[in-house]
């Protein structure tokens, strides 16, 4: 890929540069993910940029709220085409909350709505007894991942902060990187090769939640 254009202040090279798109769809406020990646010292921005999405080397797909509302956003904004591709190039793409769930191949809040299709599955609201757990699932919660999850490598503590009614449950058991419970197991991270979802926000879990966002930078 060619030597990409200088946009927003940060110069971007494929292949040479670690650098970040947040994809801005409209669809949560991702301060909080500019803040950790600064942290960490790495170039970011937040854009809907097709060069600068092309041209970064991870992806970020952040978000909170409906996913029938983030899927029409995304379409609105002619990003799933950039994120399909993304996604055949073997860029490193993480979803985050919302973006984790627009993965899945259908999503049930407010009826039935297509997704990305990435990590084949379907996203629905929590079955538990809400008269003794409370839905929304809001708080820190302890997290099991495999013993091969690449995002969880030399992670401790294992606890993530969640804000979610909704949670993906994938076709395929072998994506699963992570597990959580709350009135019922359910998955919290996937992975399918270069793509990476945590339905916790790393962002806002302190030094395990960098250590995640950490993992996935130095992923190649």
């Amino acid at each position: 890929m060619a030597s990409c254009s200088k946009r927003s202040d940060v110069i971007f090279h494929y292949g040479m540069t670690k650098t970040v798109a947040i994809i801005d769809y409209g669809m949560g406020n991702v301060g909080s993910v500019l803040n950790a990646l600064a942290y960490l010292k790495v170039p970011a921005l937040v854009t809907r940029n097709a060069e600068e999405i092309r041209c970064a080397s991870h992806i970020i797909l952040p978000g909170v709220g409906a996913f029938g509302e983030g899927m029409r956003n995304l379409r609105e904004y002619g990003l799933i085409p950039l994120l399909e591709e993304v996604r055949q190039a073997g860029k490193p793409l993480l979803g985050i909350c919302l973006g984790m769930q627009l993965l899945a191949s259908v999503g049930e809040e407010g009826g039935e709505h297509e997704g990305l299709g990435f990590i084949p599955g379907r996203v629905r609201r929590f079955k538990v007894d809400e008269a003794n757990v409370r839905v929304p699932h809001i708080g820190w919660n302890d997290v099991s991942p495999t013993a091969d999850a690449v995002l969880f490598r030399n992670v401790s503590p294992l606890i993530f902060d969640f804000v979610h009614s909704f949670h993906l449950v994938p076709e395929d058991s072998a994506v699963v990187s992570a597990t959580c419970n709350y009135g019922e197991e359910f998955v919290v991270a996937v992975q399918k090769g270069s793509v990476f979802g945590v339905q916790f926000h790393p962002e806002k879990s302190q030094k395990s939640g960098l250590a995640v966002l950490n993992n996935f930078l130095n992923y190649a």
